[in-house]
């Protein structure tokens, strides 16, 4: 077997389920979409798109402590 014979041109990704959690309209024509990523490891994230304008997106994976903070943070600025 040579090393050609073991390489493909279709990587293989670890298995993830995405479910839909919110979408927001946010200032200035932007669009906000968060998903839970469930991995097939059992790491949980949630994902966070941010569209600008028609073609520009952001995109950040959030473990659960740190979206845990970011959600502290963004209701003590918006005074809940």
């Amino acid at each position: 077997m040579t090393i050609e014979d073991t390489m493909t041109d279709q990587p293989e990704f670890a298995a993830e389920t995405v479910t839909p959690v919110a979408e927001l309209e946010a200032p200035w024509s932007r669009h906000i979409s968060l998903s839970a990523i469930d991995h097939e490891s059992g790491l949980r994230m949630l994902r966070m798109r941010i569209k600008e304008g028609r073609a520009r997106f952001t995109i950040i994976d959030l473990d659960e402590p740190t979206a845990r903070a970011l959600a502290g943070h963004l209701g003590q600025w918006a005074g809940s």
